[in-house]
């Protein structure tokens, strides 16, 4: 995608180009908002929890919540999410309302209940019953369920209604996340017709085979319509979109506007349509301070094969992944075997070490699939398994941040194998962390991320258990001043491309479009005689 003019024009506040910080991006907030500023999402950016020793203050690994906390802790604006804590609701006021973070409340989370039906049929059904699969190519088919539609709807009506109880001002910026609610921009439009809203799809945008399967995807596509800027990963998935407009297009009533812009700069009135564009979501470019805390990569890889009862020879390939289907894990596994297989000089040389962190076990799609992993991993190791040297150490629990960036630096190699992802910010993660630019990171060409990665990174196809084992094996064996030259070019990329500059970038857009609409709006004021 072409860059936006506003992108050239907002690299200037006082940083280089490549230097998108938090405080930059807090900046840019204060000199362009000119108003509230509201994000709306399914997670909410802290949630209080009962545990044994009391209730705790749980902040999730998120990049949604990196990217744009900084821009509601700038502004003061309001948060609104899905009430997901134990022990949230004795942390609000009469509103529902709560100032955070804790330790320094800078802003307001608004949360909002749902009712175990509600969770049953809006996230467990449409969510991620319907919309995840239909999103992904992979090979579980989505699941239509009437009922599940109508608490979509509900839902996402009642967030709705959160964001006008919120609004202080007619115009507020609406930041909306994610496929939870597709359905939101058009009905925040009725309600605040002059709210600049943002909505920003992160994961895949189905192709028009996939997305008709869908019996109610033409209501998903006018949600979304109602959109000042819509927002995907890639430059497909916004082509994608584009197809379901036309689509749409010549089904709509005479006079629906459903066409399309590609570029702010095309937008001269407040009734334009909405920009539709690729905003690829990266990771927070790591600072000198950060770096030099962490413990060095020998360290790392000392670590990590002590701790998994390896032997100091092993080479290791990770990957870190929620237990998803969509991730791949069965085909990087039966990879390992491949690997072994066709390359047994690797035998008790490498082992892969592969987080799996749960999610939706109680999703039969999802209970089915981690239990097949799980037995494949276990008939590999008993096969190939050597000397007590374990050829897969497979890690079904959640890791911390300091836990998963020790496995990242102790890596020879970084396998990500996913089926089909929006972006992929395991690939990125590893990159930013290889500061002695060493590692070889082997990518799906299904990853969003294989579109900015793909000089540096490795690229396969997944689902070919030969090809991704050999490659493991040239990924293995590459030498150390090919893996700096691929490693150099992918941290270029990522620095410079950062998860500030994807925020910083959308809103530099949105204040475009304000902008217009403000002069379009004193244009059209009855001049005073």
């Amino acid at each position: 995608m072409s860059l936006h003019p506003l992108q050239l024009t907002c690299s200037n506040h006082g940083f280089p180009a490549s230097e998108w910080t938090a405080e930059r991006l807090q900046e840019l907030v204060l000199s362009t908002a000119d108003g509230q500023v509201m994000v709306v999402s399914c997670r909410e950016p802290y949630s209080h929890e009962h545990t044994a020793q009391g209730v705790r203050v749980t902040s999730p690994a998120s990049g949604l919540v990196t990217a744009l906390e900084p821009i509601v802790r700038a502004c003061g604006g309001t948060w609104i999410a899905h009430a997901s804590g134990s022990a949230d609701a004795a942390f609000v006021d009469a509103d529902g309302v709560c100032q955070v973070p804790p330790h320094n409340p800078v802003y307001s989370l608004r949360r909002v209940w749902l009712e175990d039906e509600e969770k049953r049929h809006f996230l467990d059904g449409f969510a991620n019953d319907s919309l995840w699969p239909m999103c992904h190519r992979c090979d579980v088919e989505p699941t239509f369920r009437a009922s599940d539609w109508r608490h979509y709807q509900r839902v996402n009506e009642r967030f709705a209604e959160a964001v006008v109880q919120a609004t202080t001002q007619p115009d507020p910026l609406v930041l909306v996340q994610d496929y939870h609610f597709a359905l939101l921009p058009q009905l925040i439009r009725a309600r605040l017709p002059t709210a600049t809203v943002v909505a920003f799809w992160h994961i895949p945008w189905p192709a028009r085979d996939q997305l008709e399967t869908c019996p109610w995807w033409p209501a998903l596509v006018r949600g979304l319509m109602s959109s000042s800027i819509v927002g995907f990963q890639t430059a497909r998935d916004q082509a994608h979109f584009e197809a379901a407009v036309a689509v749409c297009q010549t089904h709509s009533k005479p006079g629906a506007n459903l066409t399309v812009v590609a570029d702010v700069s095309e937008v001269a009135e407040a009734d334009a349509p909405p920009v539709v564009a690729a905003y690829p979501i990266s990771v927070p470019w790591p600072t000198k301070r950060e770096m030099e805390q962490l413990p060095s990569v020998a360290d790392c890889r000392s670590q990590v094969l002590r701790d998994n009862g390896l032997a100091p020879r092993v080479r290791l390939i990770v990957g870190v992944d929620r237990f998803d289907y969509t991730k791949g894990l069965l085909d990087k596994v039966r990879a390992m075997e491949s690997l072994l297989d066709r390359h047994p000089q690797w035998h008790g040389l490498v082992s892969l070490v592969q987080i799996a962190a749960p999610t939706r076990s109680d999703v039969p799609a999802y209970a089915a699939y981690q239990d097949l992993v799980r037995a494949e991993v276990d008939r590999i190791n008993r096969r190939l398994g050597c000397d007590g040297m374990r050829p897969i150490v497979f890690l079904a629990s959640q890791h911390d941040r300091d836990a998963v960036c020790r496995l990242y630096r102790a890596a020879c190699v970084c396998a990500v194998t996913s089926l089909h992802d929006g972006m992929n910010l395991v690939s990125k993660e590893f990159v930013s962390v290889r500061d002695d630019e060493q590692g070889v990171l082997v990518l799906s060409a299904f990853a969003g991320a294989a579109e900015e990665l793909q000089p540096g990174a490795v690229v396969v196809d997944p689902r070919d258990s030969i090809a991704l084992a050999d490659t493991l094996a040239q990924a293995l064996a590459m030498s150390a001043d090919e893996q700096r030259k691929r490693m150099v070019r992918m941290r270029q990329v990522v620095r410079q491309a950062n998860i500030y500059q994807w925020a910083g970038t959308m809103l530099s857009d949105a204040a475009v479009l304000r902008k217009a609409a403000a002069e379009e709006a004193f244009a059209a004021w009855p001049e005073v005689a």
